[in-house]
């Protein structure tokens, strides 16, 4: 559960100013603008707080896990003066602001998201491309939600055969640029959607030009034919014990198949056509590693075993853990590990979501902007050290001149 939230000791600093400054710098005002427009959620009137202003404030509320909503909004507002809005008024108090919150919704800000969460990874970046095709992993993960009854029913919770158990949670499914930590194409739903009926959408976000990587929890026939129907090529794993027949070996020990559904998965298909995909399959061991299961299998769409060999593909699987460690930085680094989000109900729980993956952006923005100007990979970099630097507002930031 959450503990007492800590407040900003002292005056804000010139420096700390720039808060606002680097969203706005990443996430620039046009685009919210063109989102409230697109869904009439513009102030009617002069209010304490403009539409435009809640959006940024909900983005960092993120940034600022353990402060006060009270706190963050006067972080947030004494920013927005340099934005040319001196009239917000800062003494707003927790029901005024959940007001404000509520008359913005959660569409805005998942509008904002679907144009702002998208690969950053330049043809140059380390350990982004394989081949000149752009590295991606698709998972998904849940977080824990505040107790309450709406949430619960709009959700769902894990339960047992006693009856509920432990918080409500969403579920999420989404895309990861392996070589920046780089989410997009996220999909939000509840506990009780399957991540594989999410992945189906999130799918949609790949293109001709992506390697994905997944692990065997998507490894059935209807999403491995979505995602190579979106063009893009693929990097699987898949159950051990999957039987797909030998249709040519090769000298790298991978071997030409095909995948097609079995019976009780055709006849939930609606098309009964359901075609064989031609697929290669690498059986690997990992000896030097205590734990490890006796065989991994991976199937991939990259056929040609000269140019992609199965012990390089191997090796490149391994990149799939990043969107583990993409996760953990959501729901540890940034969320905290035992603190639910902070909203109520499930509109502004779903509003805090798409705050919570545009607050990681803008840092995981920064953090390769940072690592190009100086030459290094992006995984050299600390996420935590680079969140606490942001918090600071280094005015080298160079976001807004004071």
């Amino acid at each position: 559960m959450a503990g007492k939230a800590a407040a900003l000791t002292g005056q804000i600093r010139i420096s700390d100013y720039l808060s606002v400054g680097l969203l706005a710098r990443l996430v620039p005002p046009s685009r919210v603008n063109e989102a409230l427009t697109a869904l009439g959620r513009h102030s009617q009137r002069q209010r304490d707080l403009p539409a435009h202003a809640v959006a940024y404030y909900v983005m960092a509320l993120s940034l600022y896990r353990g402060v006060n909503t009270e706190e963050v909004l006067r972080l947030v507002t004494e920013g927005m003066d340099y934005l040319g809005d001196a009239s917000i008024r800062r003494e707003v108090g927790k029901s005024a602001i959940s007001a404000a919150r509520t008359r913005l919704g959660a569409e805005v800000m998942q509008t904002i998201a679907s144009q702002a969460l998208v690969p950053l990874a330049q043809p140059d970046t380390a350990s982004a491309f394989y081949h000149g095709l752009r590295l991606v992993s698709i998972d998904g993960t849940t977080l824990e939600v505040a107790d309450e009854r709406a949430n619960r029913e709009a959700f769902g919770a894990p339960g047992t055969g006693q009856g509920r158990t432990g918080y409500p949670q969403i579920r999420c499914v989404s895309l990861l640029e392996n070589g920046t930590h780089a989410l997009f194409g996220a999909v939000l739903g509840g506990y009780r959607d399957s991540e594989v009926s999410l992945a189906h959408q999130a799918l949609l976000h790949l293109n001709p030009r992506m390697l994905c990587l997944a692990d065997r929890g998507f490894s059935g026939y209807p999403l491995v034919l979505a995602a190579t129907q979106t063009g893009a090529q693929l990097l699987w794993r898949i159950p051990k014990n999957r039987t797909l027949p030998v249709l040519q070996r090769f000298a790298d020990g991978s071997y030409l198949s095909e995948m097609r559904p079995a019976l009780a998965t055709l006849n939930k298909m609606a098309d009964q056509t359901a075609p064989a995909i031609p697929v290669r399959v690498i059986d690997y061991r990992l000896p030097a590693v205590e734990k490890a299961e006796p065989v991994y299998r991976l199937i991939t769409t990259l056929l040609d075993a000269e140019h992609h060999p199965a012990l390089e593909l191997a090796v490149l699987y391994q990149q799939h853990w990043r969107i583990e460690t993409t996760f953990a930085e959501l729901k540890t680094t940034l969320k905290g590990a035992d603190i639910v989000l902070r909203s109520k109900t499930p509109e502004l729980v779903r509003q805090e979501f798409w705050g919570l993956l545009l607050a990681h952006h803008v840092v995981r923005q920064l953090m390769l902007e940072a690592a190009l100007s100086r030459q290094r990979p992006p995984e050299s970099l600390s996420f935590k050290h680079s969140l606490t630097l942001i918090q600071r507002k280094l005015p080298a930031s160079g976001a807004i001149p004071p």
